[in-house]
């Protein structure tokens, strides 16, 4: 009887008992314990000690070259982990049924069970990202690393990437729906969760929609909303009519995510065009078509109006606005601009680390008059763009206040890495 067979001590174990821990590999066990009970015998063992360094040698020379020790050793070491591998997922890890697989097929035939576990976990996607998709020449490399991995890392591994493989075949189920190539969606590198929480956000806010919105679109679905006053709880977030029961897991665990943003998205008070920003939070848990023409249309769109509305021209920017952008109005930059200017720092549109922790230090120190980009804003900035930048910079200071004069923040790091991520900080 092995180690694994019998407790440490004959009496019966208490709840925080010692007992002896058997560190073999899995098929080490098995075929002890195959010996012990004489279900293998001595005319198997035979074959497995013919059969073993053949196996040695095929998986040498597979990952490097069988003419070096170094290499047959690590070889003998892959061979009994994918054997204990493939024991262990085939058979649960019971020994008494592990031992009889190794007696009724062959040495060699356990170690490729095992190799072919593997390429096929490393065939699953990694990511739920379409735009990542693996490579072929990747697998050896990825094999010789999971080939001396354990079986607890195999089935975490396994439980991850079957997750994300359902959550990719749902999200290619619901763009389907909406004539939505995949090429469209590997193109623009779109996360699965992402297409799959705009799918259900669709569903509820235009049930009978027939394309997969642009932002521009989109916009305009959230704007009637807003305009009728439509409460969330008055929109069913449901899953999809005829979803495979083998996706409705992977749908079901994005729609807290859409629940929880919906109340925000139909808030009238929440500027709608920072929270479909591409650079937003929002933007980024939900998956929307590019398509710059349709916003170059819809802004020439908003300047005729004006004109059929006889308005007066609109204001151009100022020279002062000219000077204090240099050609950058990009969001990330005007954002670095009204934030200087808020913490009576001199005008710029981009920081260093050491600027952006200096303006940090003084805005915890002096604190800040928001208002003061505003008023420059509507002072200097062209008169078609006013409301935007507006709404861009009071999206901003309520998003950040807490995090940019925080107390708790000692060493100034969430401080840094939002304006890192939200304003123009060169490394």
């Amino acid at each position: 009887m092995t180690a694994s067979d019998k407790p440490f001590a004959a009496d019966p174990p208490a709840a925080n008992a010692l007992q002896l821990h058997d560190a073999r590999p899995f098929f080490e066990k098995a075929l002890a314990h195959g010996v012990a009970h004489g279900i293998i015998d001595a005319a198997k063992l035979a074959t497995m000690n013919t059969d073993a360094p053949k196996g040695m040698v095929q998986i040498a020379r597979y990952f490097g070259s069988e003419f070096l020790r170094p290499e047959l050793e690590r070889a003998r070491d892959r061979m009994v982990n994918l054997i204990s591998l493939y024991l262990l997922e085939s058979t649960g890890g019971d020994l008494h049924e592990a031992a009889i697989s190794l007696r009724d097929n062959s040495f060699l035939s356990r170690s490729k069970g095992g190799s072919d576990m593997l390429k096929r976990l490393i065939a699953m996607p990694e990511s739920s990202n379409f735009g990542m998709g693996g490579y072929a020449d990747a697998e050896t490399p990825l094999l010789a690393v999971w080939s001396l991995r354990s079986h607890a890392e195999y089935q975490a591994e396994l439980a991850r990437r079957t997750q994300i493989a359902a959550a990719i075949e749902a999200a290619r189920w619901l763009a389907e729906a909406y004539d939505l190539d995949e090429d469209a969606l590997e193109e623009v590198g779109a996360d699965a969760e992402a297409v799959i929480r705009a799918g259900l956000l669709l569903q509820a806010l235009a049930p009978k929609a027939a394309d997969w919105p642009n932002a521009v679109v989109f916009e305009k679905i959230v704007a009637a909303h807003r305009k009728k006053q439509t409460a969330a709880g008055a929109l069913k977030v449901s899953l999809p009519s005829g979803l495979p029961a083998g996706l409705k897991a992977a749908v079901e665990a994005q729609r807290a995510t859409v629940l929880a943003d919906l109340p925000r998205l139909l808030d009238a008070a929440t500027p709608l065009r920072n929270l479909l920003r591409p650079t937003s939070g929002f933007r980024a848990r939900y998956f929307l078509l590019d398509d710059p023409l349709a916003e170059v249309d819809d802004y020439h769109r908003s300047l005729a109006d004006l004109d059929e509305d006889g308005a007066d021209d609109p204001q151009p920017a100022s020279k002062t606005w000219a000077k204090a952008v240099q050609g950058n109005e990009d969001e990330p930059s005007l954002l670095t601009l009204f934030l200087c200017l808020a913490t009576g720092t001199p005008k710029k549109t981009v920081l260093t680390e050491k600027t952006a922790a200096s303006l940090v230090r003084k805005l915890r120190k002096s604190g800040w008059q928001p208002a003061l980009a505003t008023d420059f804003i509507r002072a200097h900035a062209a008169g078609v763009r006013q409301a935007d930048y507006v709404e861009l910079w009071n999206s901003f200071v309520q998003e950040s206040q807490a995090t940019l004069q925080s107390d708790m923040d000692y060493q100034m790091h969430d401080a840094l890495a939002l304006l890192r991520r939200e304003c123009h900080v060169a490394a």
